[in-house]
């Protein structure tokens, strides 16, 4: 259904798909750029830079989540930089990151900095809901600290901060590319994106947009599996 909304609302603009480019229109530009090592180049620039940014603010998050929850006062000096980071617009920052780094490491910056809290809001939530009564009673049998992470921590934070990764993964990617945009680091999604912009290429924009939202659904399903497998594995619990 909305694909043929999608369709009539091009037909409906006309001006053959300048302003808003038909389905066929999209799928007959990604096939052209598909089979050229210049698409495949850019998606592995981009990926890599923005995974790299993504883990290490899921790492990140993790242990300043778990800080946090330990010592109040790491809280408390750690909030307003996590509460700046969420209000301040993706170009404002983008623009200031151009003065400390390459363009070519735009994307990793920004991808670690926009999902970093995220992450370690989950981490403190999934602490926060841990049940207490467990903990107190690892506290008076005096299991060991393996022990309490394994079966008590570990499970209570899980939940959250996989929802917290998954979450950030489309974060990731769009705040990721929106950063190359601005920077124009050569052989990148973003700067493919925006030369099909100047250039009037309307499919080539959608297409490009169409890649970019598959790439975030793939990586999040991957994440996602990839979370519930170390869930298994770390905690000990048996799939049905």
């Amino acid at each position: 259904m909305w694909i043929l909304i999608w369709q009539l609302a091009a037909m409906g603009l006309g001006h053959g798909g300048l302003f808003l480019a038909t389905p066929l229109q999209t799928l007959g530009a990604l096939a052209q750029l598909a089979p050229t090592a210049a698409f495949w180049q850019r998606i592995v620039f981009s990926a890599l830079r923005i995974m790299a940014g993504f883990l290490l603010a899921a790492a990140g998050g993790l242990l300043l989540g778990a800080a946090g929850a330990r010592w109040h006062w790491v809280r408390v000096f750690i909030d307003p930089a996590m509460q700046l980071i969420r209000a301040m617009p993706v170009a404002s920052f983008v623009i200031l990151a151009l003065l400390w780094v390459r363009s070519a490491n735009l994307s990793v910056i920004v991808s670690f900095t926009h999902v970093l809290p995220v992450v370690y809001a989950g981490v403190l939530g999934g602490i926060a809901d841990t049940d207490p009564k467990l903990l107190e009673m690892a506290k008076v049998y005096r299991l060991p600290l393996t022990a309490r992470l394994r079966y008590i921590w570990l499970p209570g934070i899980f939940p959250s901060f996989c929802e917290s990764c998954i979450a950030a993964m489309g974060m990731c990617w769009k705040s990721g590319v929106s950063a190359e945009v601005i920077g124009l680091p050569d052989h990148s999604v973003g700067d493919a994106l925006y030369r099909a912009k100047i250039t009037l290429s309307t499919p080539d924009v959608f297409a490009w947009t169409l890649v970019i939202v598959l790439l975030s659904a793939a990586l999040s399903a991957a994440a996602a599996a990839l979370l519930r497998t170390a869930k298994t594995r770390l905690c000990g619990e048996v799939r049905v």
